[in-house]
């Protein structure tokens, strides 16, 4: 039995990942879907103060309280910076990481830095209101959609899944000063079908721990969870 621990995005709630779920369960295998805090059932702590710091405490706390070990832990989009401090906090506890089209920080880089496009977001929100929400991104026309869907009824589904973003999880620091934490095993799955100006780092050809670099590809937009479900399920499932 592997254990998949499956962080979400900027905005989006454990929720997000519901159809992916039943996959990897049916195969045998034991799933955790937090909602980081102030998404989901923990939105009720959504303030100023929550960064990125929270929501890697967040993750690690849950590995630390249920004793999970050999973790497979995915994160999507923003949550490449969360898996990434995670790892350097609880090396010992990570078999693999899985960067879900996803930002992948070095040491000390923040959102801004891996996706420079990510300034304009701190800059609407430090001028607004209230001084620190990012709400979430707007819905584009087809093929790009609501975070990369397009069915009607999908992003209904959605909108009900999204909260504002405290800017400080843009602003604050990833941090991978344990040596430990580059002997793990990466994956990338990358969604294809992004618009303009969401540019990728090129992945380097070797990982981190000297393996060759591998990158798997969905032909969907970003939220690939709900548009490939069972396509992303069976990438998954190979690192189980």
């Amino acid at each position: 039995m592997t254990t998949y621990l499956l962080v979400h995005g900027a905005w989006h709630n454990g929720q997000s990942w519901e159809r992916v779920v039943p996959w990897l369960v049916s195969a045998g295998h034991q799933v955790f879907t937090p909602s980081l805090s102030g998404y989901g059932d923990k939105a009720h702590l959504l303030g100023p103060e929550v960064g990125l710091d929270t929501h890697v405490d967040d993750v690690v706390g849950l590995i630390v309280e249920q004793d999970l070990t050999e973790v497979v832990l995915v994160g999507h989009s923003y949550a490449g910076l969360v898996i990434s401090s995670v790892a350097n906090q609880v090396p010992d506890r990570i078999a693999q990481l899985v960067y879900l089209d996803a930002m992948v920080p070095n040491d000390g880089e923040s959102a801004v830095d891996v996706m420079p496009v990510t300034q304009t977001l701190i800059d609407l929100a430090t001028a607004s209101d209230s001084g620190w929400r990012v709400p979430p991104m707007p819905e584009l026309p087809p093929p790009f959609g609501l975070f990369g869907v397009t069915d009607p009824a999908d992003v209904a589904w959605l909108r009900t899944l999204l909260s504002d973003q405290p800017v400080r999880c843009l602003q604050q620091p990833v941090r991978l000063d344990n040596p430990d934490v580059h002997k793990i095993a990466r994956t990338h799955i990358h969604c294809t079908v992004a618009p303009e100006g969401f540019e990728r780092r090129p992945v380097p050809a070797v990982q981190p721990n000297g393996s060759p670099a591998q990158i798997w590809e969905l032909p969907t937009g970003h939220d690939c969870m709900i548009t490939m479900p069972a396509e992303l399920s069976e990438l998954l499932l190979r690192l189980g």
